[in-house]
């Protein structure tokens, strides 16, 4: 394992900054949602890192930059435009010949090299990453924390080896009930507390959740958690552990930080299925699945069209159950019509959807309603709680037509 320390001033390093002109010019392309707090909007703009285009910046170290609409074309989210999410900002570029994984607390200790993970089968998800806090900028009142727009978030198709395969290998104990996980980034400062989060054991387990080595067929970049990191379809991703070191198991509920104090919803609140019992009390529980969710791609919020039809086109998603009908309004809300969805890149992915709808001269306001096979449907008005977690409101841009 590298050291963290030594390497911090390397892994800023990888942040290409720009030329100040390249910055005022980059700067003129960028449009973030009008109900973000006004503080964010003078603050936000697009910037660049090792390996990724143009993102939108809202905070340097830790790092934490958001996709742009106009980057959602499809299903599927190229690498160099998935958004960046971190709470710490020691990041070491680790070496993949000299990355290691530790299991333990099972039948014998257990270390892994990047080749050695590589062994077990092979699979290959599409699923969506979105950070528990995705559109938290738009919560009304505001509440502290990023201050995300849509981009918090980004589809790709991940390959790595079954978690489940690498924890047999290790010898699961009878009395395990969590998973606790680790990885290389870490605190600058020694009394902030380190990132690490813990899964059930049957999440832990599941057949789908992974340790991927790589995202669209590619190694992962640094900055989505090179050289491995953990992958938990359905659910948010402060459970997706980016460059993973160490796992191990827990008779007893994780009780760190990150999962006792954050990343809490008030119980209830969400209709959540998926639950992480063993993190519960009478007041909160952790967050865990994505609530289903749509995004209107184009046409671009306040636009302005030709007269004419007007393509609309966008993404929907959920926890996996699977999106089964997206609805377009145009009378804000007075009647739905059903949009065409697009590929289906599998259950955890996104579902492009397509909608034509006629307008005359003026101002238009279209929404966006996505459900799922569970009988889940987005929210008319968000549940606000102080987190900002799980806003699935129906999405809405408006344009003017002439």
């Amino acid at each position: 394992m590298v050291s963290r320390r030594a390497l911090m001033a390397g892994s800023l390093s990888l942040a290409a900054s720009l030329s100040l002109a390249a910055s005022r010019a980059l700067a003129d392309q960028l449009t973030l949602p009008r109900r973000l707090a006004p503080g964010v909007a003078r603050s936000a703009e697009l910037a660049s890192l090792a390996g990724k285009r143009p993102l939108i910046r809202l905070s340097h170290r830790p790092p934490n930059y958001e996709t742009p609409i106009s980057y959602f074309d499809g299903p599927i989210t190229p690498n160099d435009a998935f958004f960046i999410r971190y709470h710490l900002a020691d990041i070491p570029v680790v070496d993949p010949a000299k990355w290691r994984l530790t299991v333990s607390g099972g039948a014998a200790p257990l270390t892994l090299s990047l080749d050695d993970l590589k062994q077990f089968p092979s699979v290959e998800i599409a699923a969506v990453c979105q950070c528990s806090g995705n559109r938290r900028g738009l919560s009304d009142p505001h509440v502290a924390g990023v201050e995300w727009g849509y981009g918090a978030m980004g589809c790709a198709r991940w390959k790595g080896a079954r978690l489940k395969d690498v924890l047999a290998k290790a010898g699961v104990p009878n009395n395990a009930i969590e998973v606790v996980m680790n990885g290389a980034d870490g605190p600058v400062l020694d009394k902030t507390p380190d990132f690490v989060k813990s899964l059930p054991l049957w999440k832990a387990m599941d057949e789908n959740t992974l340790i991927a080595y790589e995202m669209n067929g590619e190694p992962l970049l640094h900055f989505n958690g090179a050289p491995a990191r953990v992958i938990a379809p359905g659910w948010t991703a402060t459970y997706w552990m980016k460059h993973i070191t160490e796992l191990a198991f827990s008779e007893k509920p994780f009780d760190g930080f990150w999962m006792a104090k954050a990343y809490r919803v008030p119980i209830g609140l969400f209709p959540s299925i998926d639950r992480f019992v063993t993190q519960e009390n009478a007041a909160n529980a952790p967050i865990t699945e994505i609530m289903v969710n749509s995004l209107i791609t184009a046409p671009a919020d306040g636009v302005q069209l030709s007269r004419g039809p007007v393509r609309i086109s966008g993404l929907a998603w959920d926890s996996g159950r699977g999106i089964v009908r997206v609805e377009i309004s145009t009378d804000r809300g007075a009647s739905w019509r059903e949009a065409k969805l697009g590929e289906d890149v599998g259950r955890f992915g996104f579902r492009a959807f397509s909608f034509e709808a006629e307008a005359a001269a003026g101002s238009l306001t279209i929404l966006s309603r996505a459900s799922n096979s569970a009988g889940q449907s987005q929210v008319a008005k968000a549940l606000w709680n102080p987190a900002g977690y799980h806003h699935n409101v129906y999405n809405s841009v408006t344009v003017s037509l002439a």
